[in-house]
């Protein structure tokens, strides 16, 4: 009980805690050394390490915002004759933390975009989801195409709020990138935009990191993988139990589309995928499930594994300063994003 006279009446340790009037606390209660990794980063217009950020409000009724990642590139384009020099990509950006916790603006994601915006390069639009238990899902889907509908509609230059946007990316190489429950987005707004007309926009590719793919039943890595600060069973069951539909479960089609509640794989029109594994993630073998369902439905689909590394791994700033191995497969994970974005 807190001093106002809540109770928490559920909780995922150290992350959230939802009380009895229905409000819900997000301050971290895990180990103070890590925190730092939940902290959001203001936006900067200046360049700060080659690469400067923004947010925008896309839709004033609902509040619905982004954040914007703009290499040093981009400067170079807004000189002379930025006619004829090359357009960056977009990548478009769902952040993780379960449908429930991460926002946009967490240092852990800022450490990780700034560095994949410039190392591309391409210019990174990171979207604010809402997130549950508040806003179940399909909330964070919905939000997610929203934003991918935003971009279209600067492709048709009907947005001028970020003219420099619309002359200087390329609306024809659109990747959809999105970490653990952000990869289950990228899968849901590339099937949505294989059903809507996004023309002139084309989703080039898209590219689910550690998604959280999962079924009813625990998987062998669940059961024999180690767990880890970034994913327990625990938060896997919790999470869930607040971001799906009320009485589903994991057999749902938001955490199972590779399963026989969904709409066939093989009838869905979809851009080429990266589908990211982590050697010994909790859920690798339901992602594995994910691709080998992917293969099967004819789908153009290509696997990168992270040999020995957990989940999520690559937004552990501590792992990745401190651990040679970390470091080396955090960089060979984004230059296998590089090399699949220029593929495509």
């Amino acid at each position: 009980m807190v001093n106002d006279g809540r109770v928490i009446v559920d909780e995922v340790s150290g992350w959230l805690r939802v009380y009895s009037d229905g409000s819900v606390d997000r301050t971290w209660t895990g180990p103070p050394q890590v925190k730092f990794l939940s902290e959001p980063v203001p936006p900067h217009s200046d360049l700060i390490d080659s690469v400067a950020t923004h947010d925008v409000t896309i839709n004033k009724e609902s509040g619905l915002r982004v954040r914007i990642y703009s290499p040093e590139e981009i400067k170079k384009l807004n000189g002379d004759d930025c006619k004829n020099k090359k357009k960056l990509p977009i990548i478009l950006h769902f952040h993780g933390g379960g449908f429930c916790v991460s926002q946009a603006d967490w240092y852990m994601y800022y450490h990780v975009y700034t560095k994949l915006a410039k190392s591309v390069p391409a210019i990174c639009v990171s979207v604010y989801l809402r997130r549950a238990p508040e806003h179940r899902l399909p909330a964070a889907f919905d939000d997610g195409f929203e934003a991918l509908l935003w971009l279209r509609s600067l492709s048709l230059a009907q947005a001028r709020e970020n003219n420099w946007l619309t002359e200087h990316v390329d609306f024809q190489r659109v990747f959809l990138i999105g970490d653990s429950s952000g990869g289950n987005v990228v899968h849901e707004v590339a099937a949505r935009a294989g059903q809507a007309d996004v023309s002139p926009l084309r989703v080039a590719g898209a590219i689910p990191i550690h998604p959280g793919f999962l079924r009813q039943e625990r998987s062998k890595s669940e059961l024999e993988n180690p767990q880890s600060p970034l994913l327990t069973l625990d938060m896997v069951d919790k999470f869930l139990s607040f971001a799906l539909p009320l009485n589903s479960d994991k057999g749902h089609p938001y955490t199972c589309p590779m399963g026989p509640a969904g709409p066939p794989i093989d009838g869905l029109k979809l851009p080429p995928f990266l589908l990211c594994v982590a050697g010994n993630d909790l859920i690798k073998d339901t992602e594995m499930e994910y691709y080998e369902a992917m293969k099967k439905a004819g789908k153009d689909v290509e696997l990168l594994v992270s040999p020995g590394m957990g989940h999520s791994f690559y937004l552990d700033k501590i792992a990745v300063d401190m651990d040679p191995n970390t470091a080396a497969q955090t960089c060979g994970l984004f230059q296998g994003i590089a090399e699949f974005m220029r593929k495509h």
